[in-house]
């Protein structure tokens, strides 16, 4: 009972709300961005049901280095340092790959530091 409530009860919560979060962002304030920067490369924009599942698992993955982190360090490291892992590393990547849409930057920089610190603060509310 104490597995549950220490580690997959904060690890559980915490992806509901990261999922909740980026499926908030990227379907309904960010889709334009998105949809209008793929079209004009010539691509369809990944929405298909598989995709969203495999935001699940990197949500559920965000979850648990977290609170793998979160293990170690204090509230305000553990989110800098996964939002760096998570959000950072992956703008490099897709940036790199051309296809991130940097004007969406100015709305996901903050959205991301939010969503991370809640999910920290989840993790460090609901694991004691």
């Amino acid at each position: 009972m104490n597995f549950l409530k220490k580690i997959v009860l904060p690890v559980l919560a915490s992806t509901v709300w990261i999922s909740l979060s980026e499926f908030v962002r990227n379907e309904f304030v960010l889709k334009s961005y998105w949809t209008g920067h793929y079209s004009g490369m010539g691509l369809d924009f990944p929405d298909e049901p598989v995709n969203g599942a495999l935001w699940g698992v990197w949500s559920l993955l965000l979850a648990v280095l977290i609170y793998l982190i979160s293990r170690r360090f204090t509230l305000v490291q553990t989110a800098l340092i996964a939002w760096l892992a998570a959000f950072v590393m992956m703008w490099v990547v897709i940036g790199n790959m051309g296809v991130l849409p940097a004007g969406i930057l100015a709305f996901a920089i903050p959205w991301s530091l939010a969503e991370v610190f809640v999910a920290a603060l989840i993790v460090s509310k609901t694991a004691k």
